[in-house]
Order: structure tokens, then sequence, then C-alpha cells
């Protein structure tokens, strides 16, 4: 994956391999230099071979100063070896290089003193499935066959059967998780029809569920709160909402204190005689007579004594009073109206939370009982899902695929040669690649052959004890026994030679099929020949 980078700082971040950790947040950004398993892009393999020889620790400058061992597709085409070799003799500067088939050094590298040099190889991988006959110790590429179905298709087919079952969970079920459950839950039926017949059964079903548990969070759902804690919470917001009610009341005691002071101030206008002044203090206050004074002095001096008795009141009690939304006197002071209607607007928008915050002292609160049990809702029922998603490979009908399964490829291999051959074949069927690794695939291969080798014939069908790893190690063996030898390995001056795309053979290796170009006939009987055919009277010969 390679990030953009931050805005201003370094360039993009290339992460290669565990360095990704989770790849789902970043399946979006995955890049890889393969089409299925073939390598088309080298920009892309250059970045992983920098981290290979990285984290090997190459230590020499400018160059690999080593032999490399690279494992390729069977029947690998020529420009995909000619652009590998050109990036390791021309970027690397590696002395000399060796091509192989992984799941023949597998073969060779499971390969016992008793057992025959020939064989059937049924490889499956990640992205395909491989079918290699090997007789006398070589392949025979004219018989090999391949399907496109391997552990990738039965993520995405198992990624979709849980979907559909569970729409709820559709972001859960990532395909991280569905290689989790091929890994850990499947198994191959030995027979696939009767499988699903018993999966029918209530009881079956009960004793051959596996259930997987996603991640949740208690805090989705308020049911599952203590009521303790409830009632801690809601008397922190009671104590909050009173001391914020209390603030309020001071605030407009204080601002009805001030108004009032000002009409005392204008009535002792009137009462020292100064009417001129009094007169010109009413035409501001928009009132007519002294009589309409008197009468706003009243009510403000009424108001200012209740909200006087309700701060008190509120110190003793420890309920909370809610403030009545209408005015309690009317506005005596217009330069002073617009602020006293944004106080009762204010007040106005915390009364539904006085409402609905008011404990109920009387009544004890019972625990609350959830609806459902979260953790049950967040679980993954795997019944026949265990079977469906690798019985792929034997059927790829199951996913509108119009390919053969393993089954019906390995009968049409195996009728491409005599009597002879097949029982020398059938004698050493070999599984290897970790889209093997099913519990039951051994003895279904077992089932398939003999429906369909004749009666009472023998054939022996065995499983890799590595399947994942072993072709590595059969790389492994391959490189010290033949380190010092020239039998396998390019050098670049074979390279330089022969080409890229060249191949020397060796006992786990591809065949090597040059390019022949056709050869190109003189221009002087190209150009006779039109006349030739012109020459002729017969039509016919002519079209």
């Amino acid at each position: 994956a390679r990030s953009r980078g931050a805005r201003g700082g370094a360039g993009a971040e290339t992460q290669v391999g565990n360095d990704l950790g989770s790849p789902e947040p970043l399946r979006w950004l995955l890049r890889s230099p393969f089409d299925r398993n073939v390598p088309v892009q080298l920009e892309l393999q250059e970045l992983l071979l920098d981290h290979v020889f990285q984290r090997l620790g190459v230590s020499s400058q400018g160059c690999v100063d080593h032999p490399v061992v690279l494992t390729e597709a069977v029947c690998n085409p020529l420009y995909s070896r000619q652009m590998m070799s050109e990036l390791l003799f021309e970027c690397y500067q590696v002395p000399k290089v060796s091509y192989g088939v992984d799941s023949l050094y597998s073969f060779y590298h499971n390969r016992r003193q008793n057992w025959p040099c020939s064989g059937l190889v049924i490889s499956s991988g990640y992205q395909c499935t491989h079918i290699l006959p090997v007789l006398e110790g070589r392949l025979d590429a004219k018989h090999c066959k391949r399907i496109n179905l391997g552990g990738c298709q039965a993520a995405v087919y198992l990624q979709r059967l849980l979907q559909l079952k569970y729409p709820g969970h559709f972001a859960a079920v990532t395909l991280s998780r569905m290689e989790e459950i091929l890994h850990e839950h499947s198994y191959i039926a030995q027979d696939y029809t009767e499988e699903l017949q018993k999966w029918r059964c209530p009881e079956y079903y009960e004793n051959n569920v596996h259930k997987m548990q996603l991640p949740f969070s208690n805090k989705l759902l308020g049911s599952t709160v203590a009521s303790e804690e409830k009632q801690e919470k809601r008397q922190q917001q009671l104590r909050r909402l009173q001391e914020l009610n209390a603030r309020r009341r001071e605030e407009k005691l204080q601002l009805d204190q001030e108004r009032l002071d000002r009409l005392l101030y204008v009535q002792e206008l009137l009462e020292d005689g100064q009417m001129d002044q009094f007169h010109k203090a009413l035409v501001e206050l928009n009132m007519d007579s002294a009589e309409e004074l008197q009468s706003y002095i009243n009510k403000l001096s009424l108001s200012v004594e209740q909200t006087k008795q309700k701060i008190l009141q509120s110190e003793v009690n420890i309920e909370v009073d809610v403030v009545d939304s209408k005015p309690e006197t009317p506005d005596l002071d217009p330069l002073g109206s617009e602020q006293s209607l944004e106080d009762v607007e204010s007040i106005n928008e915390f009364e539904p939370l006085f409402a609905e915050e008011q404990p109920e002292v009387e009544k004890p609160v019972a625990a609350v009982q959830p609806v459902f049990n979260l953790a049950e809702y967040h679980q993954l029922f795997l019944g026949t899902e265990r079977i469906r998603a690798p019985e792929i490979v034997f059927q790829p009908s199951l996913i509108g695929e119009d390919q053969a399964g393993i089954a019906e490829t390995m009968q049409y291999v195996l009728e491409r040669y005599s009597k002879e051959q097949q029982a020398i074949l059938v004698q050493n069927v070999f599984l290897t690649g970790g889209n093997t690794m099913y519990p039951g695939l051994k003895a279904r291969i077992q089932k398939e052959l003999l429906e369909m080798r004749p009666f009472q014939s023998s054939f022996q069908v065995h499983l890799a004890s590595s399947p994942v790893l072993d072709a590595w190690y059969g790389a492994r063996d391959w490189a010290v026994e033949y380190t010092n030898r020239e039998e396998g390995w390019i050098t670049r001056k074979d390279y330089e030679e022969k080409g890229g795309e060249y191949l020397k053979e060796h006992c786990a290796s591809n065949v090597y099929v040059p390019i022949r170009l056709p050869k190109q006939a003189p221009r002087t009987a190209e150009a006779a020949a039109p006349s030739r055919a012109s020459g002729t009277g017969n039509p016919s010969e002519q079209a």
C-alpha cells in the first residue's frame, strides 16, 4: 500500500507485507504486482524486492551479490519471465538466477525413499488450482490444467453468503474474517448433497453449528447502564440546573432593582418640585402621568419582593423551582425591554429540561432490563456455510463459473495417458498449497478417485507435511544441493546472449519453449505469386 503523504510533509509512504497491520482500512489502497499468480506490474515487484533484500540484511553496495532462486507460475508466459530477469540482472546485478514451480518444489521436498518419481500433483493456492502430471521426475507441461479458483474466491463467496444472511452486520463481515472462518471452521464434505441433508436436521444443526462472536460495545445501547449510575448522573444534572436557575434569578433581581431605583429617583423629583426635570424624565420613560409612574413602582416593588422570597426558598428547599415562562411584571423601562425579553426566552429554553429531569423520589428506580442480548445479536452462526464455501473447487457452478472442478479436471488429465501411465500417476497423488488444508479434502479426493478408477485398482493420496511452507523448504533444499552446479542456473552471460525469457530446466522447473518466429518469404517470391495467380483461368483457384 502506498499512502499519499501529508500536506507539506514527505512524499508517499510505502508499506509492504506485515507492516500494513490490518488490511481492511487500507484495502482500497492495496496494490499487487500479480494478475492471478503471474507478475505483470514490475515497478511494484521492484518495491517488494527492495523490502525483501532490506529485511534479509543484504549488505552489498549497489548490487545483490547472491544467487537468487525464484518461483514462478506453471507455464509462465515468456514476457513475465523476461521482465523479471531484466529486473534482477539489470537493477540488482545478481550473479545468477534459477526459476522453479512452487508446487514441484513442495513435491520434491516431501519425496521419501520409497516414493516413485512420477505422480499427479494437485496444487491449490490463493488464486488458482493446478493439476500437474509428473512423469519420470519431469513435469509434463502439455497436459497441465489450471482452474481459476482458489482461496480468494472461496472467501469472497463466503462473504457474500454471510452478508445476505446478516444484513445488519454488513460492514463487519470483512474478507479478513472470512479467511479466518475458512481456516478455522470450514471443511470439505465427502458427499456434498448428503451433507446438506444432514444439516436440515435440527439436532445435527445444534450439535455442529459454530458461533463466531463479532466485536461490539455496550455503549451502543443505554439499557445496559446500571440504574445507580443513571440516578447519580441525573442528580448531577439537577444540581447543575439548580445553580443555573439560581444565578439567573439573581441576575433578574439585580436588573429589577436597578429599574426600581431609577423610578424612585423620578418620583423624588416630583416630591422636590423639580417639575421640568420630572416631565422630561416621564417623556424618556414613555409615561403620561404621575399615577402611571406610581402604578409601575408598586408592581415592580412586588416583583422584587417575590424574587427575593424565591431565592431564599430555593436555598432551603431541595427541589428545583421552575421559573414561570410568563413575565411576572410588565416592562417598566422601554430602554431595557429587549434585555428582559431575552431573559424570559432563555428561561423558556430550560423549562423542558426541568420537567424531564425532575426526579421521582417516592417511586424506587427499578433495574432496566435489556430488550435483547447484545452479545448474541453480534454472533454469526456458521451452518452450511462451513461446507458451501470450500466446495467451489469441486463445483465452480456454485458461484456461476463455467469451469470444471478438481475431480473432472483430474479425470480429464488422466485420460490423456495410457492405462499403464494412469496407474503410475495415481500411485502418488500429492496435495499441496494453502487451499488444501481443509479437513476432509484428502478423503474427498480418495472418494473421487475411487469413483473414476477401474474396479479393484489401487491408488494413494498424500498430503504435504506443511502445505504452505513446503515450497520454500523445497527451494531451499534445491539451492543447497545445486549451488556449485551449473544445472538450472541462468548466468548473466546466458541472459545477455539468449534473452530474458531463457530458462534452464531442472527437476522442479517449467519446460522451456523458445520463441520461434516464422521465416519470412523473399519479396520477389511474394510479388511473383499474385502474377501467377492472375494468369490462371480458373476463377475458383484465383479466389
